[in-house]
């Protein structure tokens, strides 16, 4: 099933958990028209957001409704930078839910094509051309060679 197909009871949030967590991601990454990127509430970002988070996102389920009740005490702020006081809440009531939202809207935030494009980079896979790496000081790696194995070997007769 492409994303594009994806409707709103195949995924893990209910449709009030799911308008909350939209706006808890145009808050975190706005669209620019500078950069020309879209926010990460864009429909094909928000699609591969629910379908990467999965189960991770069910947890976030029950506090999502909860802000969702709340929304007509905090109005979306007109003035730029000033912020979304219903994330500032998020964040502050759900720290750990916060940090996986953030984590899982970077992950695919950063994989769409236009926003790479953005930052000029080819969209294609690292593979088969590879990247250059830089060669760096192996020697770091010493006190992990000094050590040794810290697993037991399987003997081949198995």
């Amino acid at each position: 099933m492409s994303n594009s197909e994806i409707i709103s009871s195949d995924g893990p949030l209910s449709s009030p958990a799911r308008e909350v967590l939209k706006r808890l991601l145009r808050a975190m990454i706005p669209a620019s028209e500078e950069f020309q990127v879209p926010a990460a509430d864009d429909d094909a970002i928000f699609a591969d957001i629910l379908h990467t988070g999965g189960k991770q996102l069910t947890i976030a389920n029950r506090a999502l409704e909860s802000l969702a009740q709340q929304i007509p005490d905090y109005p979306v702020s007109d003035a730029e930078g000033d912020g979304d006081p219903l994330a500032d809440r998020f964040r502050s009531e759900h720290p750990d839910l916060a940090s996986l939202l953030t984590m899982l809207t970077m992950q695919c935030y950063y994989r769409d094509d236009r926003v790479m494009k953005s930052l000029h980079i080819p969209v294609r896979p690292p593979f088969p051309e590879g990247y250059e790496i830089d060669d760096g000081d192996y020697s770091l790696l010493d006190p992990v060679r000094a050590r040794g194995a810290i697993y037991r070997r399987v003997s081949d007769d198995t």
